[in-house]
């Protein structure tokens, strides 16, 4: 019986070495994008293609890596090229974001001046009714007037309130007192403190057994004043004492003592109670 010739061998390489060759080509595209995402160290990036390219011969015209790992291809040149584009990248990516950084506090800057400026003029306005309505009362010489960019200020000598050691508003006192408080109820629902000062002399008796609880109840009967004779609304008031401590003139002098011997009334702007 006559033998069968002999097949041909199948050109060209086996089905699946292109396959293969399909899915490196995948993975190269992959790790280049997983690359161009992140944040490149040139020595290290360079190091790589140099390892990379010995390795595997992939230089384009038969280039070869020579005299310590000095690339001299072609294609060597456009992967240095590359590995300094994403650099460069990179470094602007973040001169990007330093200057964002900066824009952001300029604005923030710019926001918390308008504001300071905002609750000032507030306050200057509020002063200024304020004033008006006084010099109307005929209290200017009774009443200092103080603006700041929470609170409008109005502070009365407690010379004018109260007999030295005592809490008791004076009688002569009440007429002044009920026209100021005429003046706080055109700010029904503006929060309202009232602080009371002294000088530093020392007191102790039964009822004060220092300078801060004398300072307290004066505060105290004026707030009471205001709100029962006067009808100020007590949700938005309160009291305190501070004593001697917070001084407004110097002490050593009988007029710097005057001077720190008051009540405070601070009517606080909207910016400040939030209305």
């Amino acid at each position: 019986m006559a033998k069968r010739p002999a097949e041909d061998p199948p050109k060209g390489a086996p089905a699946w070495q292109s396959t293969f060759s399909d899915l490196m080509n995948l993975l190269l595209c992959f790790f280049v994008l997983l690359f161009a995402m992140s944040t490149t160290d040139t020595d290290k990036f360079e190091a790589l293609m140099a390892s990379i390219q010995s390795s595997f011969s992939i230089l384009s015209g038969g280039g070869s890596a020579i005299d310590e790992g000095i690339l001299i291809s072609s294609g060597v040149s456009q992967l240095s090229e590359l590995s300094q584009y994403y650099t460069n990248m990179g470094l602007s990516a973040q001169g990007e974001s330093t200057t964002d950084t900066e824009a952001e506090k300029q604005a923030e800057e710019a926001f918390k001046e308008e504001l300071e400026q905002a609750k000032m003029e507030e306050s200057m306005e509020m002063a200024e009714a304020i004033e008006e309505r006084l010099e109307q009362l005929d209290l200017t010489s009774d009443v200092e007037v103080i603006a700041t960019n929470s609170y409008v200020m109005l502070n009365l000598s407690s010379g004018i309130l109260f007999d030295s050691g005592h809490d008791e508003l004076k009688e002569e006192s009440l007429e002044v007192l009920s026209k100021v408080g005429d003046v706080i109820l055109d700010y029904d629902g503006y929060v309202i403190e009232i602080i009371g000062h002294t000088d530093n002399v020392p007191i102790h008796s039964a009822k004060f057994p220092d300078n801060t609880m004398l300072s307290m109840c004066r505060a105290y009967s004026v707030y009471r004043y205001l709100v029962d004779e006067v009808g100020c609304n007590p949700v938005y008031m309160l009291s305190s004492g501070r004593g001697e401590n917070v001084p407004i003139a110097d002490n050593s002098t009988p007029e710097g003592r005057a001077q720190n011997r008051r009540v405070e009334i601070k009517i606080y702007n909207t910016f400040t109670t939030g209305d």
